[in-house]
């Protein structure tokens, strides 16, 4: 890739572009796997939203959290996240507390790093009176019962999201996700990891799915955030059809990307709002906001951002297709694409089982599994049938790797809560609906109470 000083001075190209995704490729030996999740936070008792500023806030945490060695990460004068050994602390919109967590080699590190994270976030949060749920769509607040995090480019997409769709609020402020992100080594790799990725998210969500209720109701799905990205901006998400077709590759995605509208380019800690533009007419420097100024590579890895698909390039892929959920299922969705993704006989069994879909087999999937989970149909199959075939093949993914930990157990161990929910066919959502209509008797303040980290 060319230097960042050379490409200042001249427009960017579609080589630098594609060069820049295809910079991620990197040998086995050096595959890592990075987990994110997300959780609401709230105050016990009370089940409310917690606002950023205060004593007993979001800001009082991110600095309450600086007694385990994290680092602020500031925008302005304004504390928006942490950052330790490789791994972030980060805000969405709403005040949904993220932990973005470091490249690491096993399932076994990524809980371990996880389950520090949450003994160290109820330390303090015990302090402020505050509790934590996982879950895919928040199950009693309003939308406007959601504070806004202070965030600069959170201000650019509230204002723009209206224009584009109709959940594109809810997306920000009521919705929380499990995510992991895995390496490949060649573009024929994450060609090949993208295509069974992409077609089998949907697969993910129906394991995943943890999101029935709405303003303290249930609301007709499964997982109302799979069914929130359906109507949020069709110009940055979904199943991206382009990716299964002949000729795919790093540049057919940098193109995709070109064809994204802008959000906003960021001077220091400045975000300039540029919602709705062109990033060619940024390259040919026609954006008077930015003065005139060509695009730099830093500028088209902060757009890379800004597109939601159900996986994502950057210079790696990202899964995004999952509910947030309890302690239990955080290291299962890691541990889930890991076994399909680095074992070479896995990667080809997962394909097998999607490879003969159509278009609309794929649309039909993602319109029908907020809605029926396990139970909705593809290709003459059940989606359950699918997913305990998914299921079994990264388990053997993950037997074959032969990761161990101390107590000589590898990885398929976070695997068993996945296996009873596609053996039973019953999704995490359907257990929560039947707990609401029983022993809750229709009280969502119990899923705060039960839920709770």
């Amino acid at each position: 890739m060319a230097d960042t000083a050379s490409l200042d001075q001249r427009p960017l190209t579609l080589e630098d572009l594609t060069a820049y995704f295809a910079a991620g490729s990197k040998p086995r030996s050096a595959f890592r796997v990075g987990a994110e999740h997300e959780k609401f936070g709230f105050y016990l008792g009370s089940h409310a939203p917690v606002p950023y500023y205060g004593d007993k806030g979001v800001h009082a945490l991110l600095v309450g959290l600086q007694r385990f060695g994290w680092k602020p990460v500031m925008e302005g004068d304004v504390i928006i996240g942490l950052e330790r050994n490789g791994a972030n602390v980060s805000l969405e919109p709403g005040g949904q507390f993220e932990l973005s967590g470091a490249p690491l080699k096993t399932m076994h590190d990524i809980c371990e790093e996880t389950g520090g994270h949450l003994d160290e976030v109820k330390a303090v949060a015990d302090e402020l009176g505050l509790g934590f749920l996982g879950v895919g769509f928040s199950p009693e607040w309003k939308r406007e019962d959601v504070p806004v995090m202070p965030k600069g480019r959170y201000v650019i997409m509230r204002e723009y999201m209206p224009k584009v769709g109709n959940l594109g609020l809810d997306m920000m402020l009521r919705t929380c996700t499990v995510q992991a992100n895995l390496d490949f080594e060649s573009e024929a790799d994450m060609v090949a990891k993208f295509r069974m990725s992409l077609a089998l998210q949907p697969i993910a969500t129906a394991l995943f799915a943890n999101s029935p209720f709405t303003e303290g109701k249930p609301n007709g799905f499964l997982s109302a955030r799979a069914n929130v990205w359906t109507d949020t901006d069709p110009n940055r998400t979904g199943l991206l059809s382009f990716v299964f077709e002949d000729g795919f590759g790093f540049e057919r995605y940098a193109q995709y990307m070109l064809d994204v509208p802008m959000y906003f380019a960021k001077r220091g800690d400045r975000y300039i709002d540029l919602a709705g533009r062109s990033f060619r007419d940024f390259i040919d420097g026609k954006i008077e906001e930015v003065g005139g100024e060509r695009a730099t590579i830093k500028d088209w890895a902060d757009h890379a951002t800004t597109a939601f698909p159900e996986v994502r390039l950057k210079t790696y892929l990202e899964m995004r297709g999952a509910d947030a959920g309890p302690w239990s299922r955080l290291c299962a969705l890691p541990a889930l694409w890991t076994g399909v993704f680095y074992d070479d006989a896995a990667l080809a069994a997962a394909w097998d089982l999607a490879k003969d879909w159509t278009v609309e087999d794929r649309e039909g999937l993602r319109r029908d599994v907020p809605r029926l989970g396990l139970k909705a149909r593809v290709a003459g199959r059940s989606v359950q049938d699918v997913a305990r075939d998914f299921v079994a093949i990264a388990k053997s993914g993950l037997k074959n790797r032969a990761q161990l930990n101390g107590g000589f157990l590898d990885e398929t161990i976070y695997l068993g809560e996945l296996e009873e929910i596609a053996d039973s066919g019953i999704t995490p959502a359907e257990r929560l609906l039947e707990k609401f209509h029983g022993q809750w008797q229709g009280d969502i303040g119990k899923l705060f109470d039960e839920g709770a980290y």
